[in-house]
């Protein structure tokens, strides 16, 4: 009787010690799985950061060509600066790649310039201070120059989600605006008819 005790006794300790290893390895899985976990969610985050950082440069990633049509109302500018087909340097530039480009004005056009806060219609952030809007791109503005916050409906498609919104004018400039040919000095894409950029934009090209 007492050897069969002994023998009772031992299976049940070395039962204890096998089932306590089971549950030592079980809890260093357990962690290893947890910790494998963790690393996954936070590369799943940072893939998600540059997702939305991307997103945010969408805007300057945009084909900003155009068909070259203008509003049937636009006047022509009688004495431009800056002459059709004549050459000029881009000192302001609304995108990256713009500045210092070289650009080949194809329309010159007397009108009122308008930097244009909006909500595009296609959603996503809030496009601040978009230049430029032309007066005859506005649905029924009247014949006056109109004023910083005042809001406007946009009747342009120079960028997704523009068409018929309504902005809001943080600026008004009276002058001539130019649509030009240029090549991005980023990218080497070349860009034709955009619309628009004013004669302050723009530098004589230096003759030698």
């Amino acid at each position: 009787m007492k050897k069969k005790r002994i023998v009772i006794g031992m299976v049940s300790l070395v039962s204890a010690i096998i089932l306590s290893a089971c549950g030592s390895d079980n809890e260093e899985m357990s962690t290893g799985e947890n910790m494998h976990m963790d690393t996954n969610t936070e590369e799943n985050m940072e893939m998600d950061h540059s997702d939305m950082d991307g997103s945010e440069m969408d805007h300057s990633d945009m084909d900003h060509s155009s068909s070259g049509e203008v509003p049937n109302n636009l006047r022509e500018a009688e004495n431009p600066t800056f002459e059709v087909g004549s050459q000029a340097i881009i000192e302001r530039g609304h995108m990256e790649g713009m500045e210092g480009a070289e650009a080949t004005i194809v329309g010159a056009y007397d009108t009122t310039a308008y930097a244009v806060s909006y909500t595009p219609t296609t959603g996503g952030e809030r496009i601040e201070n978009h230049k430029w809007v032309i007066h005859e791109e506005l649905i029924d503005p009247g014949e006056e120059t109109l004023e910083p916050g005042w809001e406007v409906t946009l009747d342009a498609d120079h960028m997704e989600g523009m068409q018929g919104v309504t902005a809001e004018i943080d600026s008004a400039e009276q002058t001539t605006v130019y649509m030009i040919d240029f090549t991005l000095t980023t990218s080497g894409e070349e860009i034709k008819n955009h619309k628009w950029v004013t004669e302050s934009e723009l530098l004589a090209l230096a003759h030698h």
